[in-house]
């Protein structure tokens, strides 16, 4: 009689690892897809916002010019220095 509960109580425990596995896979599945959902929007919100598109800033090494509320402010414009002709 004990055997026969033995195999019985390891029958639901083997049922209840699948069960418990079958959650765990899942789990990780979902997580993994939030996660690249969730990157997806910060590459999407940094190129908004012009991470991507040029709106970086730049170390100076020198001083800098401008008025007191800054030149680098980011505003998703780069500016080129273009070397300019001399007017003779």
């Amino acid at each position: 009689m004990g055997a026969v509960l033995s195999c019985i109580e390891s029958i639901f425990r083997t049922i209840g690892n699948v069960i418990m596995a079958i959650v765990a896979g899942v789990g990780n599945i979902l997580h993994a897809i939030i996660s690249g959902i969730v990157s997806f929007f910060g590459i999407i919100v940094g190129f908004l916002t012009c991470g991507y598109c040029g709106g970086r800033r730049h170390r100076t090494t020198g001083a800098t010019t401008g008025t007191t509320t800054g030149t680098g402010r980011g505003w998703g414009r780069r500016r080129h220095h273009a070397t300019t002709t001399s007017r003779i």
